[in-house]
């Protein structure tokens, strides 16, 4: 009897799914309507199919409950493909607002350029350009000309060349000098870089073999001598850029490894990670040594990053002794990890920058925030505070208070920057879900939650952007 029950139920809930999927209307019959007819007029065909389906599939997967309550009508259904069109066709990256004091955020993009390297890169990207012509003889040159005289003048360096991020630079120099060699390396500094950039993985597709020297903690100079056979091509030194060790600790310096490398005929090389141009001691921060430095202790080939601390375009630069950086512009590989116009010109205008440190410290946004003095970030507070605190109006406990900015981008990770932030309590939603909201706006808004309130620093707004938080904060408290 309980079968035959179960049976009965089974097939009146078909019945009933049945007579639901009926009432939705045909792919021919939502086209038909004059949202759609309107739509076609502006989009194209492929894209407004493509969204019909795509509705009418999300309706088919609804359960029978929701399906009921669900409109049938061609319009109703039509007038939900019409805002998914919308959706689709809008740029899928696009500008968002930084609120969570990260100034090199890399889901948010990282560096964002200066004033100069946009005006470069959108003069280059809409004309033709002199990318591989020499203007003067129309003979045919080399790219990275326009970018290796400047680097060599900034950091010192003999010469210079520009791969697309500073996991391809360092791949390139493995795979050009220590290609079925062996690579010394200290096991405190085999980082991983997010994005499943570990040092290990990219060592072994380039054909190099790591070997590990010294513990997590010490490393001793024998560690190195000892590990050295007839295989070995290089001694490589990672300054570890996204974390700290603290403690019980000995790593052996730069300058050690290249007096140990030379005596022995062999190649050293340094993984700057973040890159730095200017002496950040002078400004309080130091954990971050400046390029300069790492040409200076006598490294066959340095490597950096362009998109973190330089503040530029996402580029890895390699600099050191011609002869190296010879053998690396002529290897295979590199046509293949080669930078385009757009990020040479940018890269180009950041670097000039640099002629002059307080030009750089001004323009360069990674910089400005990074060095910006706390009475200043204390009015803008104040004046996001002003903003915000008329919307809240009952709707939650709003106040400025202490508050610590991150630089991230893998670059002085124990470093906490004082700064102000407003912090949030929403009356009616939680803090998580009112970020989400922020997140919808348009533009995305991205704020930071801790002790359970929402936080907003304006270490890395621009105060033109505070209106437009005050009304995605209004939008969401009205509804």
């Amino acid at each position: 009897m309980m079968e035959r029950k179960t049976n009965r139920a089974i097939k009146g809930s078909g019945s009933k799914s049945n007579q639901l999927f009926s009432k939705i209307p045909q792919v021919e019959k939502i086209l038909r309507t004059r949202i759609i007819k309107n739509l076609l007029e502006s989009q194209p065909k492929r894209l407004v199919l493509n969204a019909v389906r795509q509705v009418l599939e999300g309706i088919r997967r609804l359960p029978a409950g929701e399906m009921e309550k669900t409109a049938f009508a061609p319009d109703a259904v039509a007038q939900r493909v019409y805002d998914c069109v919308l959706e689709k066709a809008a740029p899928q990256l696009k500008p968002v607002i930084n609120a969570t004091g990260v100034i090199l955020h890399t889901n948010l993009g990282r560096a964002f350029l200066s004033a100069g390297a946009e005006k470069a890169l959108l003069s280059v990207s809409a004309n033709y350009s002199n990318l591989e012509v020499d203007a003067a003889t129309n003979k045919r040159s080399d790219r990275i000309d326009h970018l290796e005289p400047l680097l060599c003048l900034l950091i010192n360096a003999p010469a210079a060349t520009v791969v697309n991020n500073n996991a391809a630079a360092v791949f390139l120099a493995l795979n050009t000098f220590a290609f079925r060699k062996e690579v010394i390396v200290s096991r405190g500094q085999l980082v991983e870089i997010g994005g499943a950039f570990r040092l290990p993985e990219i060592m072994k597709a380039s054909g190099a073999k790591l070997v590990e020297v010294g513990t997590t903690n010490i490393t001793y100079l024998s560690d190195y001598e000892k590990a050295i056979t007839d295989k070995t091509a290089m001694l490589l030194h990672v300054h570890p850029s996204n974390f700290a060790i603290t403690g019980f600790t000995q790593e052996v310096g730069l300058e050690q490894l290249v007096r140990l490398a030379r005596s022995r005929g062999l190649l050293t090389m340094s993984d700057m990670g973040s890159g730095v141009l200017i002496d950040l001691k002078k400004y309080g921060f130091g954990d971050e040594p400046p390029v300069q430095a790492a040409i200076k202790s006598g490294a066959d080939v340095v490597s950096f990053s362009g998109d973190k601390l330089l503040g530029g375009p996402q580029a890895g630069i390699l600099a050191g002794g011609k002869a190296c950086l010879e053998r690396m512009k002529k290897n295979p590989l590199n046509r293949a990890l080669r930078v385009d116009k757009l990020r040479i010109a940018a890269l180009e205008a950041t670097l000039k920058s640099y002629l002059d440190e307080q030009t750089a410290i001004r323009d360069i946004p990674v910089l400005e925030m990074l060095l910006r003095p706390l009475p200043q970030i204390a009015r803008e507070a104040a004046d996001l505070f002003e903003k915000l605190s008329g919307v809240v109006a009952g709707n939650g406990r709003i106040q400025i208070a202490d508050g610590f900015s991150q630089l991230g981008g893998g670059a002085l990770p124990a470093e906490n920057i004082p700064t102000k932030v407003i912090r949030f309590l929403p009356a009616r939603l939680s803090p998580d879900v009112f970020a989400a909201r922020l997140r919808r706006n348009n533009p995305p808004v991205f704020t930071r939650i801790a002790q359970d309130e929402l936080i907003l620093d304006p270490r890395t707004l621009h105060p033109k952007e505070y209106k437009v938080i005050a009304e995605a904060f209004n939008t969401i408290l009205k509804k």
